[in-house]
């Protein structure tokens, strides 16, 4: 078992390091306080390939395993969290168009979506229908050769300025829970889609956060994903992925709050000596760095079982994402204290590591609900993962 990075794996690793420090962190505090989508790096990061991560190589995409994403990912997060997690989302959207869709749909979106001409955004959650995501009343009417969909979803991330919506949708009114449920690509400006105000939030402020209604809007049959009824599927597919990812980009933002509490407390005196000298401060600093290095190897190993489609991988994905998220806000958390009130203000940037990655433990499935899924599959008969 070799836990060292393949050559290849430092080379993307470097690549998406340098481009955390040259185009998002000198940024990131501007594009927080002003709330700026920033559609013009985000497109340098597509001309990279970092829009593409694990996009089929036939697609246009990297076709990077889901660790090696990881990997970039973390680096790029330590540059800024909020565009990073955005980058995530907008990954998942790529890959599941590039996946499922028929070839004529692929054509039409996939090398815009690489590239990062158009962005996209995912339409899963509803105001009545978040951790209990099958409840969702969404729908899609198959009349003739086109779809009709109608109904709204809520916190999506992008939404109003991005391209392409996947969307989920109930093609069986009548069935209840997951089935019935497809996927589609919706172009997001098409007619009879409406977004909602601009949602003012504690974090994530450098990506809008808008609802989305739909009001009786065609798509051509050809836009739907796979076949019907294989929406849910495919949503869970995805928020695998999407669990390693939000996890990742909690590593990446403890990972460089940690290094700053570290560099500030051996510059930092108080009562006539460094705040490292004090054993309390390197305790803390022991039990940040202990748990950011173990956190980072549950994901990176659920990371590796996605890519083995091993059969627990969905429950390694979950313990993944709730300890990572958990702890990555705690390390922040541990951060902002070593700097005292300098932690507070907005000259330093620890107080938005710390809004940014608090919303980590909410999304992707709270953290809640991970509990419930790794309890069902501990507690299910033939479980390996005792």
């Amino acid at each position: 078992m070799d836990f060292f990075l393949t050559e290849d794996q430092r080379a993307f690793a470097d690549a998406a390091t340098q481009f955390a420090k040259d185009k998002l962190a000198p940024n990131a505090a501007d594009w927080d306080e002003k709330q700026l989508f920033p559609k013009d790096v985000l497109k340098e990061a597509g001309e990279m390939g970092f829009l593409s991560l694990y996009v089929p190589e036939q697609q246009g995409g990297l076709g990077l395993p889901r660790l090696d994403a990881s990997i970039i990912f973390e680096q790029l997060a330590m540059g800024c969290t909020s565009t990073t997690a955005y980058m995530t989302i907008h990954n998942m959207v790529a890959w599941m168009i590039a996946s499922f869709a028929t070839d004529d749909t692929k054509a039409l979106f996939c090398s815009q979506l690489n590239s990062g001409e158009s962005l996209g955004s995912y339409c899963l959650t509803e105001a009545n229908a978040g951790s209990d995501a099958a409840s969702l009343t969404t729908t899609a009417i198959k009349q003739g050769d086109e779809y009709i969909i109608s109904g709204a979803k809520a916190f999506i991330s992008g939404a109003g300025d991005t391209d392409v919506l996947v969307v989920m949708a109930r093609t069986e009114p009548s069935l209840k829970g997951a089935s019935g449920i497809s996927a589609f690509v919706v172009p997001a400006a098409a007619n009879g889609i409406s977004y909602g105000r601009k949602e003012p939030k504690m974090g994530w402020n450098s990506q809008p956060t808008r609802a989305v209604t739909f009001d009786d809007v065609r798509i051509p049959s050809s836009y739907l994903l796979g076949n019907e009824g294989d929406g849910f599927k495919f949503a869970m597919k995805g928020l695998d992925g999407g669990r390693i990812n939000i996890a990742t980009c909690s590593l990446g933002t403890a990972q460089q709050a940690l290094e700053m509490a570290r560099q500030y407390v051996d510059e930092r005196k108080q009562f006539g000596k460094k705040l490292a000298d004090f054993q309390s401060v390197q305790f803390k600093l022991a039990d940040m760095t202990t748990e950011l290095i173990a956190a980072r190897q549950l994901v990176r190993y659920a990371a590796f079982q996605l890519d083995q489609q091993a059969p627990e991988a969905t429950a390694y994905c979950a313990m993944a994402k709730r300890f990572a998220t958990d702890i990555g806000f705690k390390v922040c958390d541990e951060a902002l204290q070593l700097y005292g009130g300098y932690g507070y203000i907005k000259e330093y940037p620890l107080e938005r590591y710390f809004r940014d990655v608090r919303v980590h433990q909410i999304l992707e499935g709270t953290n809640e609900i991970m509990r419930l899924i790794i309890a069902r599959r501990v507690l299910s008969e033939g479980s390996r993962l005792l």
